[in-house]
């Protein structure tokens, strides 16, 4: 199995209103990738409970089959779409971390 997660900063100009949308489009999205992609076999996207210590705003934690899988759900359409409408516009910065478990 592959772990995927990625932690984003969301772009400071948005309202706390706005974040709060951002983060819950996010969620959806991403969460509801699952059986649509294959070998994407979990995802989670924490958007609540950030403590003031935290520099970072959403996480996704993800498993996949096998590192074959995770370069397809790279490309997969659904996933673009997502990432291309409810992430990229709206985050400063991301970073990721893969790794076998």
């Amino acid at each position: 199995m592959v772990k995927h997660i990625i932690l984003w900063t969301l772009n400071p100009e948005l309202s706390d209103e706005e974040k709060q949308k951002v983060k819950a489009g996010i969620k959806a999205g991403l969460e509801g990738l699952v059986g649509k992609v294959p070998g994407l076999l979990d995802v989670k996207v924490h958007i609540d409970g950030r403590l003031a210590s935290s520099n970072a705003d959403v996480m996704l934690d993800s498993t996949l089959a096998d590192e074959a899988s995770l370069k397809g759900y790279a490309v997969h359409p659904e996933h673009v779409a997502v990432a291309e409408t409810k992430v990229k516009p709206f985050t400063k910065t991301r970073t990721c971390l893969d790794f076998e478990a």
